[in-house]
């Protein structure tokens, strides 16, 4: 099965993939990752994506969808993946549809109250980057990594200026995908408000795991 995750940042669709990636065996692709890696390999496509991020210029549309497609045609994804951050507007949803007709768009509906509250409780490991939350999932030990034993910081885009512009530029890049979807008959629509087991139970009824 092929899922693009479609949601507000902090509406939990990092946690949700983890979850369903290991459940049905499908790898968690965020356009993050795929740009890191063809830069460290450097391969043909991560040397274009190096020189246009080293001259301050934004990545394509085409490019980030070529980079995409080569990611997809790899053997971990012959059972399907999860697409976290992508599509991100109009025009790489459109060129996706040419790339990969087959794909449920899981939309997470989530409150602006509910988003702020997550982003701005969120706190990450500087040296694994493991995830923690000061309300719901709390290091052990303040300030330090249940894991590495690093140090747990607050990341500057989880502050609260830069989560209300995060969430503006969702709105008027991302949102319209949900309208774009609706009308292909592709979406299905989750309560990111519940939490992540009983969401994941949510999922599995209507995309019950292949045995």
């Amino acid at each position: 099965m092929n899922f693009i995750f479609l949601g507000p940042p902090g509406a939990g669709k990092g946690s949700l993939a983890v979850k369903v990636a290991e459940d049905y065996k499908i790898p968690h692709i965020s356009t993050g990752d795929i740009f890191r890696a063809n830069i460290k390999n450097q391969t043909p496509l991560g040397l274009k994506v190096k020189a246009i991020i080293d001259s301050g210029s934004l990545v394509s549309d085409d490019l980030t969808c070529e980079l995409v497609k080569d990611r997809i045609s790899k053997d971990d994804c012959k059972n399907g993946f999860i697409l976290d951050g992508f599509p991100r507007t109009i025009p790489q949803a459109e060129m996706f549809v040419s790339i990969c007709p087959e794909v449920a768009v899981v939309n997470f509906q989530a409150e602006d109250e509910l988003v702020i509250k997550r982003l701005s409780t969120r706190r990450v490991c500087r040296n694994c980057g493991a995830n923690y939350n000061v309300l719901t999932l709390p290091p052990k030990k303040e300030g330090v990594c249940d894991k590495c034993g690093g140090e747990i910081y607050q990341r500057d885009d989880d502050k609260q200026e830069s989560i209300l512009h995060r969430m503006e530029v969702y709105r008027e890049q991302t949102e319209p995908l949900i309208k774009f979807y609706t009308e292909m008959g592709k979406i299905y629509n989750f309560d990111s408000a519940i939490e992540t087991n009983e969401l994941l139970k949510e999922f599995k009824k209507v995309f019950p795991v292949e045995k």
